[in-house]
């Protein structure tokens, strides 16, 4: 049988399994040892690959960097950090129309640099902020709307879970992509802030004001959160400076975490156990994954299967840049479906070299592929976010929800279509600090 036809038949196979409720991960194996075994013409060999692929997964230094940001956002819940983050926020900017939905923006960002999740980040975000938005009178739209947009930052603001991924399956440097990160990443805060602004100024009803804090309510909030913001800055700052590597930045930052959360005597042994238990579960999802999708990208290279499709939409004569907008669709609808990471890991054995024949800049792309997921996560009909927010708020409509983020995903469309237009907004730092690709 030629190949190619095994290859098709090895992604049907995957989807089927996919569509059966079996997990991603597990599915991409078999589907990958199923297709590498019919190529051969040997099982043998192709059952190997659970083995050697595992072995080299679970040693690789790259991906040991994704348990130690999951355990510094766990301890950093515990802690109250991200509480920190939202009374900083709301202390400098809280009195002005709109101020509370913008200090949530703030706070998002702020704990996105900390946690790296999407979800985590609503999640805390909606019991945080969503009752002081509430009990000030803002509408249930604008508030459940920001929460949930601002939850996506997660995904993007260094250190980021999905950007570590994206570097170890397209063997990227980590650090490279982050400082490319870097720039978008403060442009999605800047834009969602505008948002905010036009939408309470077209119609103040959206929002109320309320007396500025006085200087000694704001000193207590700087004072308070002091740890937070040494915590954002140590792991960052110390990624971009130089002083830390990745990993090390990493388990510096969980360590800071874990000390902030015991001196804080918020730390019980339950609460410690649920940390472990949790970045246990994440840690294990994510490796499971990244090994079955190993396995299949190695299968369906061997296939040939890549090469035939980038031939023939090279074939087509279609311009690059239509390429490029026909992936962003492609990724908005998968990104409202799938979870983050397997809508990610599922198209990258076919994507990456489509992308690379075209001679795009695969930093570039890292980025751009985790900005268009991250629009997925609120966008009909299945946002992640909002589901998960809806599941927290059970009295809330989820049209209110959707209505509410509406106008963040035009502003994200504008983002995306910025950094499409303007690939220097994201290859600036990397190019003016020579860093490696």
């Amino acid at each position: 049988m030629d190949p190619h036809v095994i290859g098709l038949i090895g992604m049907g196979v995957m989807f089927a399994l996919i569509v059966l409720h079996v997990p991603i991960g597990v599915a991409m194996g078999i589907a990958g040892v199923a297709t590498f075994g019919l190529i051969r013409g040997d099982l043998g060999p192709a059952m190997t690959l659970f083995g050697s692929e595992t072995v080299s997964k679970v040693s690789s230094a790259e991906l040991a960097v994704i348990p130690l940001f999951l355990l510094m956002g766990s301890f950093a819940t515990v802690g109250g950090l991200s509480a920190d983050l939202y009374r900083i926020a709301y202390a400098l900017i809280g009195h002005i129309r709109g101020g509370l939905a913008v200090a949530t923006i703030g706070g998002c960002a702020g704990f996105g640099a900390i946690c790296g999740s999407s979800v985590a980040t609503a999640t805390t975000m909606t019991r945080i902020a969503l009752p002081e938005m509430m009990k000030r009178n803002y509408s249930e739209r604008l508030a459940t709307g920001s929460i949930a947009a601002g939850g996506t930052l997660g995904m993007l603001i260094p250190p980021s879970i999905i950007l570590v991924l994206y570097g170890v399956l397209t063997e990227q440097f980590v650090k490279t992509l982050f400082v490319a990160a870097l720039i978008p990443g403060l442009l999605a805060v800047a834009l969602h802030i505008v948002t905010i602004m036009i939408l309470v100024r077209r119609n103040p009803g959206l929002a109320s004001s309320s007396e500025k804090q006085p200087w000694r309510e704001s000193w207590y909030a700087l004072r308070d959160g002091w740890t937070a913001v040494l915590l954002m800055v140590m792991v960052s700052g110390g990624i971009y400076a130089g002083v830390f590597s990745v990993n090390e930045s990493a388990a510096v930052g969980a360590f800071a975490a874990f000390l902030i959360a015991l001196l804080r005597r918020r730390l019980t042994l339950p609460k410690f156990w649920s940390a472990l238990q949790e970045t246990a579960a994440t840690t294990s999802m994510i490796y499971l994954m990244t090994i079955g999708a190993s396995i299949f990208t190695y299968a369906v290279t061997i296939s040939g299967l890549p090469r035939m499709i980038v031939g023939f939409i090279q074939d087509t004569g279609l311009p690059g840049i239509w390429v490029i907008v026909l992936l962003m669709v492609m990724y908005l609808i998968l990104g409202s479906i799938f979870e983050t990471i397997s809508s990610m890991v599922i198209t990258i054995p076919f994507v990456f070299p489509l992308i690379l024949s075209y001679g795009y800049d695969p930093i570039w792309w890292g980025v751009l592929t985790v900005m268009v997921i991250e629009i997925g996560m609120i966008t009909p009909p299945i946002g992640m976010n909002v589901f998960v927010m809806k599941a927290m708020l059970p009295r809330t409509k989820l049209s209110t929800i959707f209505a509410g983020v509406a106008p963040f995903i035009a502003a994200d469309i504008l983002r995306l279509t910025l950094l499409i237009a303007f690939p220097a907004l994201s290859l600036y730092l990397v190019n003016l600090f020579n860093l490696p690709r």
